[in-house]
């Protein structure tokens, strides 16, 4: 890394916790395996819906022990944490066995927690009176632009933030299990935007969602291209908006796949891209500022990328807190906030008004 005094990614403070995978799909198996292999985190076991899958991640990472089923997994002695990468239907389910077993100190879950906020509520309920900790994947938060970003804006390199926009133009893979939800873009892509923005400015006074369908698309969504704007306490005003379609590139016609983002301040602006949708050919997220403290445009800069680094930062974040008693960074009680944000976008496309997340909480 070289440009300026900040720092990209999370530093590995603690290793000693026995991970126990739950799925075999993509984002574990490329990803979060990737991540931990890198941070030298050791993975114990993996089970997933089907053995023959469990068994070929676990031949690739070298992970010791493969279970038949979910119960088997979480009556591991050598699982301390879970972590989970099942669809939201079946994802409270998994974490709920977990919690009749005392060795399972913490749970690593994936965005949304739940199908709706009040199922993930009462899950966060259930596993706070079990003694367990409990993380949610907000992965986006640790990406290395995003991490720098809030390094100059909580040093006041930017001053007083005027305005804020995520721009995505990038085309998904959808999981085949969206097709049987009635939430598409919002509660699976735009919620990373979402996040990120809380984390970056705080508690958002309200939201006013527009949508419309994606054209390639086949299976029936209401949110298919979205566009979210969020008013936070001392004025500041961003647009997050996820075009999924992003022009018709899969046709032949020439495209223009990106997402960026912009921050402008009254004493500096910072502009930056997300690495993501060059995976698996990689590149890293870049961020550049200029500020009334710089000569011109600074541009740090760094070998590791969103896919798969920042996902180290998000196991080491809950290592760390297992490790020190200390709260965890990314605590499942704050992300039922991202998902009261998550529903009042889905309010403000249906009653047409801008809507507050406490209507939620």
């Amino acid at each position: 890394m070289s440009g300026t005094d900040v720092s990209p990614d999370q530093p590995v403070r603690c290793r000693e916790f026995g991970i126990g995978a739950v799925g075999a799909g993509f984002i574990m198996a490329d990803v979060q395996l990737d991540a931990y292999a890198r941070a030298g985190f050791p993975v114990r076991a993996i089970t997933s819906r089907t053995r023959a899958s469990a068994e070929s991640v676990a031949k690739r990472w070298d992970i010791p022990t493969v279970h038949d089923t979910v119960e088997d997994l979480v009556a591991d002695p050598a699982v301390q944490i879970l972590d989970v990468a099942y669809p939201p239907h079946l994802q409270p389910d998994v974490i709920r066995a977990a919690l009749r077993h005392d060795h399972i100190r913490g749970v690593l879950a994936q965005k949304p927690l739940a199908l709706n906020l009040a199922e993930a509520t009462r899950l966060v309920d259930e596993v706070e009176a079990a003694g367990k900790v409990m993380s949610v994947n907000q992965n986006m938060r640790y990406d290395q632009s995003i991490r720098v970003l809030k390094q100059l804006i909580d040093r006041g390199e930017l001053g007083e933030i005027v305005t804020a926009t995520v721009d995505m133009r990038a085309v998904p893979h959808w999981q085949p299990f969206l097709r049987d939800y009635d939430r598409l873009t919002i509660a699976n892509m735009s919620v990373h935007h979402l996040d990120a923005l809380r984390y970056l400015f705080g508690e958002p006074e309200d939201v006013y969602t527009a949508v419309r369908k994606d054209p390639r698309t086949t299976f029936e969504h209401v949110d298919g291209i979205v566009a979210s704007t969020l008013r936070f306490p001392g004025g500041v005003l961003a647009v997050s908006f996820e075009d999924v379609w992003g022009g018709p590139v899969q046709e032949g016609v020439e495209g223009d796949v990106a997402i960026r983002w912009r921050v402008e301040g009254t004493r500096g602006l910072a502009t930056g891209t997300l690495g993501w949708p060059d995976y698996p050919d990689g590149s890293p997220s870049t961020l550049r500022y200029s500020s009334e403290s710089t000569d011109g445009w600074v541009q740090p800069t760094w070998n590791t990328q969103w896919f798969p680094d920042a996902f180290a930062g998000v196991m080491e974040q809950l290592q760390y807190a297992l490790a020190t008693g200390e709260p965890p960074a990314l605590p499942a009680r704050d992300n039922l906030k991202t998902m009261a944000l998550v529903e009042a976008a889905y309010r403000s496309i249906d009653e047409r008004r801008a809507v507050s997340p406490a209507e939620f909480l």
